[in-house]
């Protein structure tokens, strides 16, 4: 069965471009769609779609917004966040709000097709997970008080290298603090939001040197480790698609942990064989994504 779609935006192209994308993918069926945050929220309370494509900015009230008074009225829908802001505090509040992913304006065809594509994978475990948990459900009702046996959870580490293995970064030293960074947020009471890049860095760098004033220093080292490493696995990404733009590690981790439009850059150097060697690259998202993969990948 097609899943089934939504989108609020009070752009109409925009609108029109998306369900166009869904439509002629493949990738469900768009049920409706609506220009503003009220209109969108009667839409979705009466459509009930599996998921929801959402502007952040519209006149009435943003997505966030949206998104929450939808959640408290009991709406289970999976939510995808639209917009050109690259405010990283606003992507944050977003992430925190429940959705799913973040796409940026303008919109990018390929980029489309690769988050939803990835939306319909996560829907469909989702539902293949609670077929086999209430099976298993009625199997412990016939282990005659028997307790049942509980899996061993992944650390921190396995979750992560795996991840960095597949876009090519598990050598660069930087690969190390990530592994690190994430342990250290995994530890924290508050495991739903990341702390600020500083603060980061900064628990980090207490982990490698006791002595404050090399910390100090260290604070500096580990984002240019950092900046190296997400420029490999993105070097490394941009050339995979060069070779196969269907393959299935470009198609989630270039535009799920970079800026696509810097990968398509990268693509075209690549291509011309004209390497600048210069890569920009977005350390807060990179981080807020892999802590997200991270969560998800401890609750399984």
């Amino acid at each position: 069965m097609p899943l089934s779609f939504c989108i609020v935006d009070d752009d109409g192209a925009a609108r029109r471009m998306l369900q166009h994308i869904i439509e002629d993918s493949g990738l469900g069926e768009v049920a409706g769609t609506a220009e503003s945050g009220q209109d969108g929220v009667r839409l979705i309370l009466s459509e009930n779609p599996d998921i929801v494509l959402m502007d952040l900015l519209m006149p009435d009230q943003d997505g966030i917004e949206t998104i929450i008074s939808l959640q408290s009225q009991g709406c289970r829908s999976k939510f995808v966040m639209i917009s050109q802001i690259e405010n990283g505090d606003m992507v944050s509040r977003a992430y925190r709000s429940g959705i799913e992913f973040f796409i940026r304006k303008p919109i990018n065809k390929i980029e489309v097709e690769s988050v939803l594509h990835k939306i319909n994978e996560r829907y469909a475990l989702g539902r293949y997970l609670d077929e086999i948990k209430l099976s298993l459900g009625k199997l412990e009702g016939l282990q005659f008080g028997l307790p049942p046996v509980q899996a061993s959870k992944r650390t921190v580490k396995e979750i992560i290298q795996p991840i960095l293995m597949n876009m090519g970064m598990i050598s660069e030293s930087g690969s190390r603090d990530i592994i690190t960074i994430m342990e250290l947020a995994a530890a924290k009471e508050n495991t739903d939001s990341l702390p600020p890049l500083k603060e980061l860095y900064e628990m980090a760098a207490a982990t490698y040197k006791t002595v404050p004033a090399e910390a100090a220093k260290e604070v500096k080292a580990i984002e240019q480790r950092l900046r190296r490493a997400l420029a490999a696995g993105l070097t490394n990404l941009a050339s995979i698609g060069i070779t196969d733009y269907g393959n299935p590690k470009f198609e989630y981790y270039a535009p799920l942990y970079f800026d696509f439009e810097e990968v398509r850059l990268k693509m075209k150097e690549i291509e011309q064989g004209r390497e600048s060697g210069k890569v920009k690259v977005n350390i807060k998202k990179f981080l807020q994504v892999l802590h997200l993969e991270l969560m998800e990948g401890m609750n399984r």
